[in-house]
């Protein structure tokens, strides 16, 4: 008797039917969420993911929701906030979170490969809109700096999607170029004409912080992409001297530098370095515990832009030195838990999801670290807010999109490794 007769050919058809879907799903798309099991008892459930990152996230976001709310709560009392009731920027920054968050659900079930492949066109995107905004019938100026784009619902600044947009692209980049890296011309020349293009756009608002933070992520993924170490030093060092020339040359900075060097100096203290000032002060009451939470002295209009900038100088002075280590604490965790999902996509042949994630820790770590470092009198001024706390609409809905992504990447890294071991 032949195998088809021993077997029957209901068991036959069934086996190949399962091959068929088995098939049918290695070839489709890393799904978001899985589906009912074969007997179709199991509800629907999110893929297992990193469940700690996403919470210490939230712990960023939800406190600096509290900190924006008890920094800003004083500031109709001054005559430029007047018409403002005392929760407007408490609602606004809610209203921004809940974008952001409707954003990120929207990001994480795309496919990493999708933003592989639009990468270019959204690097373009970015610098469509960081002209746009130069126009003075377009972009809005703000404190002598034309960032923002009017959206109605909120104020877009084209610098937080320059910030993504470079992480994609040199990533995309990086992968395209992986043969040319040992050539200084074919692998660096052309991203350092794009991230120069970019940085003249940035200047002309001018925001050399933004600047800072792209030209950071640039190079990172760049070194992390494997370009020569002498090629990486001589960029750092073009970098450098560009910074070096435009401090010379402008006065403004040249004044914030000095005034960075010897805040305390009268010529400074009621000018260039009164936000330092002022900034060390509450550190310096919030002492070990902090005055408590709403009791905050800087905040009542002697320390500007408390909401946004300087928001860790009111968490130092209302929670104290543990409320600022908390912070930090948060920050080098999920940084260094971002660039852990990086190398684990590198590790499985992902390189360009495994740059893009560095990149964006880079980001995101880079930026607090600025903005840490500035509260703190450790860095020059240099208008950078805290990701994921300070007041701001588009930083918030960009640095939620972001960490979108990072989640998405370690799903299909969880994914790649349970087939690994079936």
């Amino acid at each position: 008797m032949n195998t088809l007769v021993r077997r029957g050919p209901l068991v036959v058809l069934r086996e190949r039917l399962q091959a068929w879907v088995e098939s049918r799903r290695a070839a489709a798309p890393l799904p978001v969420r899985t589906h009912v099991d074969a007997a179709g008892s199991a509800p629907t459930t999110l893929l297992a993911f990193d469940r700690t990152l996403v919470l210490v996230a939230l712990a960023l976001v939800f406190g600096g929701l509290v900190m924006v709310y008890s920094s800003s709560i004083a500031l109709p009392d001054s005559r430029k906030f007047a018409d403002y009731a005392p929760t407007h920027f408490l609602m606004r920054h809610a209203l921004a979170i809940a974008i952001g968050s409707v954003a990120a659900l929207a990001v994480v079930q795309l496919p990493i490969a999708f933003w592989e492949k639009h990468a270019p066109r959204i690097f373009v995107l970015a610098l469509v809109l960081l002209v746009l905004v130069l126009l003075p019938f377009v972009g809005v100026v703000v404190n002598k700096s034309r960032r923002w784009i009017p959206l109605g619902f909120m104020m877009f600044q084209p610098a937080e999607l320059a910030k993504l947009a470079v992480a994609m692209y040199a990533a995309s980049y990086m992968v395209r170029r992986m043969d040319a890296r040992e050539r200084f011309f074919r692998a660096v020349w052309p991203m350092a004409v794009a991230v120069a293009f970019t940085g003249a756009l940035l200047l002309r608002q001018p925001d050399m912080g933004a600047f800072i933070v792209i030209a950071a992520i640039a190079m990172g993924i760049l070194f992390l992409g494997g370009v020569n170490a002498r090629m990486f030093f001589l960029i750092a060092a073009v970098i450098v001297a560009t910074f070096a020339i435009l401090i010379a040359f402008d006065d403004l900075r040249r004044e914030r530098i000095f005034a960075y060097l010897d805040p305390w100096h009268p010529d400074h203290v009621q000018g260039k370095a009164y936000q330092l000032t002022h900034s060390l002060m509450a550190f310096g009451r919030g002492g070990l515990l902090g005055q408590g939470l709403g009791a905050s002295v800087e905040k009542l209009h002697y320390l500007p832009e408390a909401h946004t900038d300087f928001l860790l100088a009111v968490v130092g002075e209302e929670l104290g030195l543990v409320g600022v280590l908390a912070v930090i604490v948060a920050f080098f965790w999920l940084t260094r838990r971002i660039f852990v999902i990086g190398r684990q996509a590198i590790a499985l042949d992902r390189v360009f999801a495994g740059l893009m994630a560095q990149g964006l820790g880079i980001w995101l770590g880079a930026q607090a670290f600025i903005n840490i470092g500035v509260n703190l009198g450790v860095l020059p001024t240099k208008g950078l807010t805290l990701p994921l706390m300070s007041y701001g609409g588009s930083a918030m809905l960009m640095n939620l999109v972001a960490l979108a992504l990072v989640v998405r990447v370690d799903l299909e890294n969880r994914a790649l490794m349970r087939g690994v071991q079936k």
